[in-house]
C-alpha cells in the first residue's frame, strides 16, 4: 500500500503510458512521485488495455513497468481510501477493490505472456498487478512486501493466496510481519521467478519486443543469491504453526534469537485485529486452494475493513498526521473475540466480487 499522498497524474492516460513495441503490448505505471500507487482510473486502464491486446493478434505479450528509479508500484492510493471511509462510508473503495481484484484474476488467467519488471518498490496492489503474471523478474534493488497490517488493513490483490503457498509458514511470517523481501526470497517464496541485474532491464526490454519472452529472459536472468529466508525456516515454521496469534507471539519471544525476537516486536505493534484476520484469511487460503475464491473471501475481508476503526486509524497514523503511532481498537490480541473475526468473513453488504463473471 502506497504512503505516498502525491497526486502528480491527472488522467488516466497520462498515469499508465499504453503502446505497442514490436510485439508487445507495453504497460507503463506512471505515478513517480507517488511511487506509481493505482488508482481506479489506472485500473480500468490497464483492464482495458488487455483486452484489446488479447484479441490483437500483433501483440505476442505484454510486459509492465514502473515509471522512476523507485518501484513498479507501492500499491493502492491508501490516502484516497482514508479520505473516502471519513466522507462517503467507504462505498468507491469497495468499487475501486472490485475492479483491481477483477484485474489481479484476469492477469493470472491472461492468454498470452504477461512479464512484470519487478524493480525496486514492489508492495500491496504492485503485487497484485505483476506476483500473478506468468514471468516475474526482479532484481537487487527488488523490495517486495505485503505490509497491511500497518496500517490497519489485511493482505488483499491475491496476496493470501500467495502467501498461502510459500514454503512452510514463510508466508505467514510475511503476511503477518509486512516484511520485505530482497530478490532471492521473493524467488524462493514464489512471488517471482528470475532475477535479472538493474542495468540489464533496458536491453531485457527491448529483447522482449524482439524475440521470445524465453530467450530474452534467458539472455539477462542469473541465479538468485543472497536470500536469508530459506536459513531461517527453523524458528519460522516452529513459531508460525501455532494456532493463535498470540501463541505465535509467545514462541517468538520465547526462541531466542534475533530474528525471532524482531518478527514478535513488530507483530506487537501491528493492529492486533489485522493481524488475527490475517492469519485466519491465510489459512482458509490454504483450503480454498485456487485464486478465484480467495479474491471473493479477500473482498469480503477488504469491504468489512472499511466498517472497523483500525483502517482509518492506520492510514492516519501513516499518511496523514505522520505521527506513526496508531491508536489500535480493540489495543491487545487478547481482546479480540473469535466473534471479531469472523464478522470480517461475512456477506458484504457491498455484494460478492464475482470472479466468474
Amino acid at each position: 500500500m502506497s504512503t505516498d499522498d502525491s497526486t502528480d497524474d491527472s488522467t488516466a492516460e497520462a498515469s499508465v503510458l499504453v503502446s505497442t513495441e514490436g510485439r508487445v503490448g507495453r504497460l507503463t505505471l506512471n505515478r513517480p512521485r507517488a511511487l506509481n500507487a493505482l488508482t481506479h482510473a489506472m485500473v480500468l486502464r490497464i483492464d482495458e488495455a488487455l483486452s484489446a491486446w488479447e484479441r490483437d493478434p500483433a501483440v505476442a505479450a505484454v510486459v509492465v513497468t514502473g515509471a522512476g528509479e523507485r518501484g513498479l508500484c507501492a500499491g493502492g492510493d491508501i490516502r484516497a481510501v482514508h479520505d473516502d471511509v471519513r466522507a462517503g462510508g467507504g462505498a468507491a473503495s469497495a468499487a475501486f477493490w472490485r475492479d483491481e481484484y477483477l484485474l489481479n484474476a484476469r492477469i493470472a488467467r491472461y492468454p498470452k505472456p504477461y512479464v512484470a519488471v519487478m524493480d525496486g518498490i514492489v508492495m500491496g496492489g504492485g503485487v497484485g498487478v505483476s506476483a500473478h503474471g506468468d514471468v516475474r523478474v526482479v532484481t537487487e534493488r527488488s523490495r517486495v512486501a505485503m505490509p497491511e497490517t500497518g496500517i490497519g488493513f489485511v493482505p488483499d490483490v491475491g496476496g493470501t493466496h500467495l502467501l498461502a503457498r510459500a514454503p512452510g509458514e514463510l508466508g505467514t511470517h510475511l503476511a503477518l510481519t509486512g516484511a520485505e523481501l530482497g530478490a532471492a526470497d521473493a524467488v524462493h517464496c514464489g512471488l517471482a521467478d528470475h532475477v535479472v541485474p538493474s542495468a540489464a532491464l533496458p536491453d531485457l526490454v527491448r529483447d522482449l519486443a524482439h524475440t521470445s519472452v524465453e530467450e530474452a529472459v534467458g539472455r539477462h536472468a542469473g541465479p538468485p543469491s543472497g536470500g536469508r529466508l530459506a536459513e531461517e525456516r527453523g524458528w519460522i515454521d516452529a513459531c508460525y504453526a501455532a494456532d493463535t496469534v498470540e501463541e505465535i507471539v509467545a514462541r517468538l519471544l520465547a526462541d531466542g534469537s534475533h530474528g525471532a525476537k524482531e518478527a514478535a516486536e513488530t507483530l506487537l505493534s501491528r493492529s492486533p485485529t489485522s493481524l488475527k484476520v490475517t492469519l485466519a484469511a491465510l489459512r482458509r487460503a490454504r483450503r480454498l486452494g485456487a485464486l478465484e475464491p480467495v479474491l471473493e473471501q479477500e473482498y469480503r475481508v477488504s469491504c468489512a475493513c472499511l466498517t472497523a476503526p483500525d483502517l482509518v486509524e492506520g492510514i492516519r497514523a501513516q499518511v496523514v498526521d505522520k505521527d506513526r503511532r496508531p491508536h489500535w481498537r480493540p489495543a491487545a490480541l487478547e481482546e479480540v473475540t473469535e466473534a471479531d473475526v469472523a464478522r470480517f468473513f461475512a456477506p458484504s453488504p457491498h455484494g460478492a466480487l464475482g470472479t466468474g463473471r
